[in-house]
């Protein structure tokens, strides 16, 4: 039977992850911060609990230990801040620097299984008011990417707006782009884990987006600043 330990998931993307994956047969350790909702899950998929904080060098050693062995490992833990960035308080940079990067490289690092996935964000492109958000997916890009030339199996994925705590709290109200369920997410992330992709934009037409970006910035940023 393969193992997974998965990070975040309490709820969100990471619970999706872990309930598919149970789903599929695997068996899966659970990591986050809500220890209620972790037991609930725990109970659903038959897995082991651990709740702790990343950030911390107790709670990341707690979970490499539960985590040493496993085949894959899933970092789904993460934050985020959205507002004007002079407005952004020193507090909130370090934590979304310690949680959605610094944890991740060393949690990888300490446990070092054959495939790691990472849950990034189309704000890899660079997005309006969320600079070190943004910031911190682009930098797990770069890591997994890195890290694939050492012969660990990664895979990155990267949603646009889920329908998850973090846009609920914003008051999202767009038309356009929709929103994309937690398990759309998850499905799309086992997919390519299991067929060796490096990474999958959700949904799909987001990788016209990071094509642009790549081929002309200044024109996407054009675009961006028309479009939103």
């Amino acid at each position: 039977m393969s193992s997974a330990l998965v990070t975040g998931a309490s709820s969100g993307i990471g619970a999706a992850i872990a309930i598919r994956l149970a789903a599929d047969g695997w068996r899966v350790v659970l990591a986050g911060r809500d220890r209620a909702r972790l037991d609930a899950l725990a109970e659903r998929t038959g897995g082991c609990a651990i709740s702790a904080d990343l950030t911390t060098a107790e709670g990341l050693q707690r979970v490499a230990d539960a985590g040493r062995g496993v085949d894959l490992l899933v970092h789904s833990a993460g934050a985020g801040w959205a507002g004007k960035f002079r407005e952004m308080r020193p507090e909130h940079v370090d934590q979304l620097v310690e949680l959605n990067l610094t944890a991740p490289i060393r949690l990888t690092r300490a446990v070092l299984p054959p495939r790691v996935a990472f849950v990034a964000s189309v704000a890899v492109v660079g997005v309006r008011d969320e600079e070190v958000y943004s910031a911190t997916k682009a930098g797990l890009r770069a890591f997994a990417a890195s890290l694939r030339h050492s012969g660990v199996r990664t895979t990155a994925v990267f949603p646009g707006a889920v329908r998850t705590p973090f846009f609920r709290d914003r008051d999202y109200h767009r038309r356009f782009p929709r929103m994309v369920e937690p398990e759309q997410v998850a499905d799309a992330l086992i997919d390519a884990v299991l067929r060796s992709r490096a990474e999958v934009f959700v949904p799909r037409w987001l990788t016209i987006a990071d094509r642009v970006h790549g081929i002309s910035p200044a024109l996407f940023h054009r675009l961006a600043d028309r479009f939103g």
